[in-house]
């Protein structure tokens, strides 16, 4: 399992600032073709991008968050200021889904067909190149430091890449159907809907608490194998605070241990824990026969 490595924080910075950047360019580019056409598809597009600005401001605010240190009401840090700010993308992404959802019908319920020019085709290449790089970044950052804020960010990109690929298509294919650009506008909100939902999904299910995966337990099973103790790990929980992580479990020991032996053993397993997971552990002890 992949741990939050503080060391990489500033990408969070990074990249929310070359992504504000891109994405204004970006949506003034797509709204003035859209104006300029008269098309749903391409002005909800362009909307969709100003919309991964305010994420990647998101993003900046809480990477700054999250470097706070602990104090007395916040004993565990800020790091979850991510997660809370990966819901907020999740909720945001749904209403404008919602928002394209009932421009597209409209749109298709007026029978006006969108004659859309070579400026449309140009812009919507190079929004598609330009966000499929700056999401490519954004899953790349994610991976270096486990922060699901930037891959929440990342798929954000990629659903406005996708949804400029659609409306390409469609901007091929107008000539054959006046209800083109609505279909296209209903194209989009799919997608969006689907991120929303992967985003959510993924940041609720952290904030809630985890199962520690396969990865983690083989790791843990080796360190105490290293220390030849005989020991029985089991009943773990697993709590991400940014780049604070909480492990409790239980150890199933000789009942005929002595409190300061069992002591010793949990302590020098929280130790090893600690030095080369950079998790802190809470372990429970328990006689064995008592599991």
């Amino acid at each position: 399992m992949a741990l939050y490595n503080p060391a990489d924080k500033n990408w969070t910075l990074i990249e929310g600032w070359v992504s504000i950047s891109a994405n204004i360019v970006l949506f003034c580019l797509k709204l003035w073709v859209g104006l300029i056409t008269g098309s749903v598809a391409l002005m909800a597009d362009a909307y969709h991008t100003l919309t991964d600005s305010l994420s990647s401001a998101i993003v900046i605010f809480s990477g700054w968050l999250s470097r706070k240190p602990a104090d007395d009401k916040h004993p565990f840090g800020h790091g979850r200021s991510d997660l809370i700010s990966s819901v907020f993308i999740g909720v945001l992404l749904a209403l404008i889904g919602f928002k394209f959802l009932f421009k597209s019908v409209e749109q298709i319920r007026s029978g006006v067909g969108v004659e859309y020019g070579t400026a449309a085709i140009v812009v919507i290449v190079m929004s598609i190149l330009v966000k499929e790089s700056m999401a490519q970044f954004a899953f790349w950052a994610a991976r270096k430091n486990n922060n699901p804020i930037l891959k929440a960010d990342g798929w954000h990109h990629r659903t406005d890449a996708l949804s400029s690929i659609i409306v390409l298509a469609g901007i091929l294919c107008s000539s054959f159907a006046t209800w083109i650009d609505g279909a296209l506008g209903i194209a989009v909100t799919l997608l969006i809907f689907y991120a929303s939902w992967e985003i959510l999904n993924d940041s609720v299910s952290r904030l809630i608490g985890e199962t520690p995966d396969r990865d983690l337990m083989k790791q843990i099973d080796v360190i105490i194998d290293e220390i030849g103790l005989d020991v029985q790990p089991h009943h773990f929980h697993l709590h991400r605070y940014g780049d604070h992580i909480e492990l409790t479990f239980h150890l199933t020991m000789d009942a005929g241990m002595t409190l300061e032996e069992a002591h010793e053993k949990a302590h020098l397993i929280e130790h090893k824990l600690r030095d080369q997971l950079g998790i802190e552990a809470t372990i429970h002890m328990e006689p064995d026969g008592h599991r």
